[in-house]
């Protein structure tokens, strides 16, 4: 093989560069900023105990968060009643921007402190190209995180663990 047959290689790599930088631009620009504020349209609306979070974490990766961070204020009372009741604050609907410029949108959920992370402590919920986040789709990935949530959080009803009742 001769040396001229990597043209085209170094070609689609300059081009892949262009498009991962193009990605990133187009976050930076419009879609970080279109997350932040569908996210911050949400906690002010149901102000359910969430807050929105931007966080830059190393090597430039930055992130957009929407968090359980408190209980909501109308509930405080009614908890208040069982003195045991843990609320598991922490669990987050992450949209963080991937080092090849595409979106990764993710749940974490909280983890009880007697526990030791697994697994099950987050939820792929699938990688966008920036100019792929809409509202629409923001919004999908709220009600997505909040019915995770309370699948997390809410008992099953009976019947649906432990002993089944069979017939003879």
């Amino acid at each position: 093989m001769k040396i001229e047959h990597l043209d085209e290689r170094v070609n689609e790599y300059k081009n892949s560069i262009k498009t991962v930088v193009e990605k990133r631009l187009l976050w930076k620009n419009t879609t970080k900023k279109l997350i932040v504020n569908t996210l911050k349209k949400a906690e002010v609306k149901y102000p359910i105990g969430w807050q929105v979070q931007e966080l830059n974490w190393i090597h430039s990766n930055e992130a957009v968060n929407i968090t359980f961070d408190s209980f909501p204020p109308e509930l405080i009372e009614l908890t208040n009643q069982l003195p045991t009741y843990q609320f598991l604050q922490g669990s987050s609907l992450v949209f963080t921007l991937l080092h090849n410029g595409d979106v990764s949108i993710l749940i974490l959920f909280a983890i009880p402190e007697r526990s030791m992370p697994t697994e099950d402590d987050s939820e792929e919920l699938g990688s966008y190209s920036p100019e792929q986040i809409t509202e629409t789709l923001i919004t999908e990935k709220i009600d997505n995180f909040l019915k995770e949530v309370i699948k997390r959080d809410v008992p099953l009803p009976p019947g649906k663990m432990g002993f089944s009742k069979e017939k003879n």
